[in-house]
């Protein structure tokens, strides 16, 4: 069959699928396009499922879900980042098992990787982004770094898994081959890309329409880091992780420079309590932190969205005056392989769909570009954790936010004060956390009047990936005001 043939018989099923979905304007302009740009979006067409597409836009498009709050709901238990007196034993139990099954290889990193730096102003995936204070490493070095030298300090190979989008892969794949794999052996760091959903209208009559961003080209955005469970799955990763004898899944996602990619804390407490899926979590800083809620409903361990959790529960403290539900969740989990491999031989797995409301470009009916400027398209997206209440056990531990917690979300901002979660942020605390490691081996590092180091601190993964690993590295004697340090 030749090519044409082949198009006119794609087209023609295209046309069918896209009227029974109420869609046909996607092929408003097929004749106009090229062989290969029909080429293209008949596969973009192909990739969607429609009758679900068509099932979300009358749930969460034409009407808004509401979310209802359990009659029961309890902040969730966790493991402190201090053991104290009464949990030293077990941490050093704990320890010990991460670490022997790290140096077992039993252990993988995966990170999700899907977006654009779009709200960076950076054009290109966002793990490419240069994140660190001096060298402008990005973020995929980052954690490259960081795996080479777990790899190093164990003597072990440690399989790194990549989820990008259809929309970054290539440009991923292209960045790691530029950059030699950060050093990484090519055959132990895996891509796959997560599957895309379309945006839709969410305005006037057009409500309820799949909007395209160009002629041959569909508003397609992720389906949410959510749809990793699935992808790892449909991809072959968990069949390679089963090849190697991969058991635990360390999860993180792209957008943080000092994130242990591999914790054996961490792997060890969930897999010495028979943990399927387990997170880390930050005490939040403020009731209404940007942050969910760890809880406990119906004796499942369960995810409440900031937006969704009461003021009045928000708000409410405990006897000593902290935050009752203070736990809050940023995104690290570790994961059983045979948990995601369960789900996903369940059948069709698939988590919950969200809505979130979003501006976004598209061509108007007279096939004219429009750059909105309020929210006009609803983007569905899955949520990682809403697999928490799907496991029959599962823990909590809390780290660090200076040690762990430096993401990248939002471009800086142009007054005085910087946005949260910015470059300017990330690299100060970049900053913090090398200025704490080395004040812990000695040296005396120079403060400003609010106590934040008064330098600029680089410390690479390649030298530490925590404080015990400086022993025997050349250190300044100190540091002072206004200093620049790279180590």
């Amino acid at each position: 069959m030749s090519t044409t043939q082949n198009l006119k018989e794609r087209l023609a099923s295209a046309r069918t699928t896209l009227a029974a979905a109420g869609q046909s304007h996607v092929l408003a302009y097929a004749n106009e396009l090229t062989e290969p740009q029909l080429a293209d979006l008949l596969s973009q067409i192909e990739s969607v499922d429609w009758p679900e597409v068509t099932r979300l836009i009358q749930s969460h498009v034409k009407n808004t879900p509401k979310f209802k709050l359990p009659q029961k709901l309890d902040p969730a238990p966790w493991y402190p980042n201090d053991p104290g007196l009464k949990l030293r034993e077990k941490y050093q139990k704990a320890l010990a098992l991460g670490r022997q099954l790290i140096r077992r290889g039993k252990v993988a990193a995966f990170t999700v990787a899907g977006g654009q730096g779009t709200r960076l102003g950076w054009a290109g995936p966002k793990g490419t982004y240069a994140a660190t204070p001096i060298r402008g490493m990005s973020l995929f070095g980052c954690m490259a770094e960081y795996i080479r030298k777990t790899q190093t300090k164990y003597n072990t190979i440690i399989p790194w898994y990549i989820m990008t989008s259809p929309v970054n892969d290539a440009a991923t794949r292209a960045f790691f081959k530029d950059n030699q794999y950060f050093g990484l052996a090519g055959e132990n760091v895996m891509f796959f890309p997560q599957a895309m959903m379309p945006a839709i209208s969410m305005v006037g009559a057009d409500t309820g329409k799949v909007l395209m961003d160009g002629k041959g080209q569909i508003a397609l955005s992720p389906n949410g880091h959510g749809g990793s469970l699935k992808a790892l799955y449909t991809s072959g990763a968990i069949a390679d992780m089963k090849k190697r004898g991969i058991e635990q899944i360390s999860y993180t996602q792209v957008d943080n420079p000092i994130v242990r990619v591999v914790d054996p804390l961490f792997i060890g407490l969930h897999a010495l309590d028979g943990c399927e899926m387990s997170s880390k979590m930050l005490p939040k800083a403020y009731p209404k932190e940007k942050l969910g809620n760890f809880c406990i409903v119906d004796g499942k361990m369960t995810v409440i969205e900031y937006s969704d959790l009461p003021d009045a529960l928000a708000e409410e403290r405990t006897a000593d005056g902290e935050l009752r539900f203070r736990a809050g969740s940023i995104a690290l989990h570790a994961i059983r392989v045979d948990f995601v491999e369960s789900l996903n031989l369940k059948g069709d797995f698939g988590l919950e769909f969200h809505r979130a409301e979003k501006k976004v470009p598209y061509l108007d009916a007279q096939g004219k570009r429009v750059i909105p400027t309020a929210n006009n398209a609803v983007k569905l997206e899955t949520f990682v954790f809403d697999a928490l209440p799907l496991t029959k056990k599962s823990i909590i531990y809390e780290t660090d936010r200076v040690d762990e917690f430096a993401p990248i979300k939002n471009a800086d901002a142009t007054g005085p004060e910087p946005s949260v979660d910015s470059p300017i942020t990330a690299k100060r605390g970049q900053t913090e956390r090398a200025g704490r490691w080395l004040e812990q081996m000695g040296v005396p590092v120079a403060r400003d009047a609010q106590g934040r180091v008064d330098a600029v601190i680089e410390i690479s993964h390649l030298t530490a990936t925590e404080p015990q690993d400086l022993y025997g590295v050349k250190l300044p004697l100190e540091v002072k005001r206004g200093d620049r340090v790279l180590l």
